[in-house]
């Protein structure tokens, strides 16, 4: 599929009244010891903590009416689940949220603040999609999925549009890489709004799947999925797949001591929280700092929700 200026212009001013323009920061400690400009995309400031407001927005806007009237059920242990029942509460139509029962209780509350449909399972993948799947069947609802769905991705592309607005001479963006909806998204706006800019992924060497994935032409799968990078352990679909083997050209891979120095630093040095999912970006271009060197380089900061009882740093 095409994508054209004008759509991804149109997408962006739909979702405006539902999300927040997050802010572009730049520290001089970040470019010292990159040897670049870094202007870090800051989605930790968005509304519900994370990105994924911006995608569920879209998503649900892009509904058929019938659809909306209905309502609409998702699966997700964190960011998507919060992201999905602010939207849906924005936009007044009802949603329910199947989570797993070990899912952190701060992001339990976060969905329920919404007066959400939230039903718990077991903490098992099987466990989500057959629940889902259950509801879905008995309430005739909408299942978006919170990565492999066109208008997430689209949605999600509104932060490379904000982004190159505002720093419109960008060599390169890096994005954190999981269920592939954030980059794809991030992709086409480079794709459409830049004739320079790169898009360059980073994931845990732990779960490496979309490293792998790229270089086979194949969607792979992890066995493990032991990182602290939470965020990231899910796998790429059949519909943003397509879009990251064409726009994108490059994945690193970061160690989980690289993530969490990263993280400290966030911490430490910037003042700023974030989840480690986010750090991950900044660990990538930390570890190919000499390949940057004297570049424009924007990091998606993806989320600030951080289960403070899960990490041991």
């Amino acid at each position: 599929m095409e994508f054209s200026k004008d759509l991804l212009l149109e997408i962006h001013d739909n979702i405006k009244p539902f999300i927040n323009k997050t802010p572009v920061l730049e520290f001089d400690f970040i470019n010292e010891l990159c040897n670049c400009n870094v202007y870090f995309k800051c989605e930790n400031f968005q509304k519900t903590g994370s990105f994924k407001i911006r995608a569920a927005s879209n998503a649900l806007r892009c509904l058929p009416k019938e659809s909306k009237e209905k309502g609409v059920i998702t699966h997700s242990s964190g960011n998507f689940a919060q992201g999905l029942a602010c939207a849906s509460s924005l936009q007044d139509i009802n949603a329910y949220i199947v989570m797993p029962e070990n899912a952190p209780e701060f992001k339990k509350h976060s969905v329920l603040k919404y007066d959400i449909n939230l039903i718990e399972c077991k903490s098992t993948i099987e466990a989500r999609e057959k629940t889902t799947s259950k509801l879905l069947i008995e309430n005739d609802l909408h299942f978006i999925h919170p990565s492999n769905d066109l208008n997430v991705i689209l949605g999600n592309s509104t932060i490379g549009t904000e982004l190159l607005e505002e720093i419109t001479d960008l060599d390169f963006i890096l994005s954190p890489i999981g269920g592939g909806g954030l980059i794809s998204g991030i992709a086409i706006a480079s794709n459409i709004f830049s004739n320079k800019c790169k898009v360059v992924g980073v994931e845990p060497k732990l779960v490496d799947d979309a490293y792998r994935s790229l270089k086979s032409g194949v969607i792979q799968y992890n066995t493990n999925t032991n990182t602290i990078a939470d965020g990231l352990r899910t796998n790429l679909g059949d519909i943003n797949f397509p879009i990251i083997k064409k726009l994108i050209k490059d994945i690193i891979c970061v160690s989980e001591d690289e993530i969490i120095d990263a993280l400290k630093i966030f911490i430490e040095r910037l003042d700023i929280i974030i989840e480690p999912s986010s750090a991950v970006a900044l660990a990538g271009l930390i570890n190919k700092k000499e390949y940057y060197k004297n570049k424009k380089v924007g990091v998606v900061i993806s989320g600030g929700n951080v289960d403070l009882e899960a990490l041991n740093i």
